[in-house]
């Protein structure tokens, strides 16, 4: 039977034709022995785990110490993104700006148009139609992904809302992105597949002008799971620009103090600077509760009455297991115990999982994550430095009861944080949007497994969006003064914090406790929000006066506590430096409020 049967057979009667279309068209182009349009039930996700299993990608794990829990190992190639092959073509080079990778678009589509011909024979095309955000919200976003992948649909199906109900949305004037995605390794009749098909070529392109993403050679994470990185951060950062709203690489969380007041909280964080911790906060104050509505990217718009409101568009998470423990993060523990898909992680003996940092004490003997026996003794590490595991975000314990609200939730605070070893005290506020707009544009951390570049190197990350912006990194800073002006016409801007949980002493240990405790920090921000404490000046802003925060409690010395805040003015000065170098590198479109914030900050040195 030939693809273009398949399709015509198999096409859901509701599908809308543009999109019944746009299958077609690649149908012809990959060729596929079929095409399957994924409807997101129960049975169909069953069917394709127990099909994975069968052909190796996925491994049961034990049933009793991690229900209908798998574990993938990729091929060791493909293990983490690629930012090299990373590519936003925008129709003019200079709105990617210096931080992207650009080609001409046309040349970019010829390019894939060679490398997509007939790449998906011998394989299945799956149609995943999903919504980005609860299905029917204002605030929620369609797409359509099409791959070769059962990994990557059983990925998909987790972090969006999959399915028959977001296919559903579609109808003859709805936008939708558009989405493909293969895994570059055709084959030929009666040739054996491997475990982990991949490519050494891979490609993950945007065109922000027609809102597409086209991803070859990579079934591993954003490279492939189109919704996430691709569609919530590069390609709606710039529908966000179109629209008036902001694509924000952000976890959401809800605090809840002693009296019972609530406040909502976005906040941006490079990967490994206690982003996931933060989002599954178990404070150490007693009376304060904190939940979960977002650990990664937040959509935020001005609201029908002038506030800032925000969704998580994931459904799910995909979060880094190394690290992640029943002493730093019980709360993620606690969601991952079943219904997870780990990958590169290591098998124990008795068919569970683990990681480094999971517990204090290995075990005797291990099969690592590329498939060879593991002991204590060994060179390498059990699982990879970027092993994931993918779980829905309802089974999180401490998930907000408004999650999934389709009117989303209105933000009190905004939080920038980062890994630093120096300079950046624990916290601060920003002194008015400007501001704020000015300590995230000059955002930096330590380089990470998760990024390409030599781990410790302090890399400028703006807005924790440096990999993930889809436009000019520039006029993503002009974007946020924009909205941050609309939302001051009616005086319902959020405030702007800056933390730093990583601030080291002169013999190199932490100065902060970190994990829980940061609650403590968390705390002085929502006091600031209600006018109940003071502030003193720093060149970072406004930071706790005496007495604000109980750092006592939290075991910090007051030597140490001081240290935290120390300022440095000779080392501040040759960051300020280092920030000239990076603003100019931005070029002429570094708004005049960045720089004006900037010049502030070395008059107050």
């Amino acid at each position: 039977m030939t693809a273009m049967a398949t399709l015509t057979r198999h096409a859901p009667d509701n599908a809308d034709h543009r999109v019944v279309e746009w299958v077609d068209t690649l149908a012809r182009l990959t060729q596929p022995d079929s095409i399957v349009w994924c409807d997101g039930s129960a049975d169909e996700r069953q069917r394709m785990l127990d099909e994975s299993v069968a052909a190796g990608t996925l491994i049961k794990l034990d049933e009793q110490k991690r229900p209908n829990s798998y574990l993938a190992r990729s091929h060791p190639s493909d293990v983490a993104r690629v930012e090299a092959r990373t590519f936003i073509c925008s129709e003019r080079e200079d709105d990617a700006g210096p931080t992207n990778n650009w080609a001409a678009p046309a040349e970019m589509r010829e390019t894939l148009s060679g490398l997509f011909d007939r790449c998906m024979r011998g394989r299945t095309m799956y149609v995943v139609p999903f919504s980005m955000g609860p299905v029917g919200s204002p605030l929620a976003r369609l797409g359509v992904q099409v791959t070769d992948s059962p990994y990557v649909v059983l990925s998909t199906g987790t972090m969006t809302r999959m399915g028959a109900d977001a296919l559903a949305q579609i109808g003859p004037d709805t936008e939708w992105v558009p989405a493909v995605h293969s895994v570059g390794a055709p084959l030929a009749s009666g040739e054996e597949d491997v475990v982990w098909p991949c490519n050494e070529t891979k490609y993950i392109v945007h065109y922000p002008e027609t809102r597409e993403i086209w991803s070859y050679g990579s079934a591993y994470g954003g490279n492939a799971i189109l919704a996430k990185k691709g569609f919530a951060l590069r390609i709606a950062s710039k529908i966000g620009e179109d629209e008036g709203w902001l694509a924000a690489h952000m976890l959401l969380i809800r605090a809840t103090n002693p009296e019972g007041r609530t406040f909502h909280v976005a906040a941006g964080f490079p990967s490994a600077c206690g982003k996931t911790n933060f989002a599954m906060l178990r404070p150490s104050i007693p009376g304060w509760t904190v939940e979960t509505i977002g650990d990664d990217i937040a959509w935020m718009a001005p609201g029908p009455d002038g506030r800032l409101r925000a969704i998580n568009p994931e459904a799910g998470f995909f979060g880094v297991a190394p690290g992640t423990g029943h002493s730093t993060n019980p709360t993620a523990i606690a969601t991952i115990e079943g219904d997870t898909i780990f990958t590169n992680v290591a098998l124990t003996d008795d068919g569970d999982v683990w990681w480094e940092g999971l517990t204090d004490d290995p075990p005797a003997h291990l099969i690592d994550w590329q498939g060879r026996d593991w002991t204590p003794e060994s060179d390498s590490p059990a699982a990879h430095p970027n092993a994931r595991f993918t779980v829905s975000a309802g089974l999180c314990p401490t998930i907000a009861d408004t999650w999934d609200d389709p009117a989303g939730v209105p933000i009190d605070a905004i939080v920038f944080g980062g890994r630093r070893a120096t300079n950046v005290p624990l916290v601060a506020q920003a002194r008015d949007w400007e501001h704020g707009v000015y300590l995230g544009a000059t955002l930096a951390s330590e380089r990470t497994a998760a990024a390409e570049g030599t781990l410790g190197e302090l890399r400028r990350d703006p807005f924790a969006m440096l990999p993930f912006s889809g436009t000019h990194m520039a006029d993503h800073w002009r974007h946020w003064l924009n909205v941050g002006e609309k939302l001051n016409q009616t005086g319902a801007a959020p405030l702007i914090f800056q933390v730093n949980w990583f601030r080291r002493g002169e013999n190199g240990r932490f100065l902060w406790p970190g994990f829980s405790e940061n609650s403590r920090a968390l705390a002085w921000m929502t006091e600031r929000l209600e006018g109940r404490t003071d502030a003193a000046e720093s060149p970072f802003g406004l930071v706790p006066v005496d007495g604000a925060i109980d750092y006592a409690s939290a075991g910090v010395s007051d030597e140490d506590w001081n240290a935290l805040f120390a300022i440095d003015p000779e080392a501040l000065s040759a960051e300020a430096d280092d920030t000239d170098v990076f603003l100019a590198r931005m070029g002429t479109k570094v708004p005049d409020a960045v720089m004006r914030q900037h010049a502030a900050f070395r008059s107050q040195l």
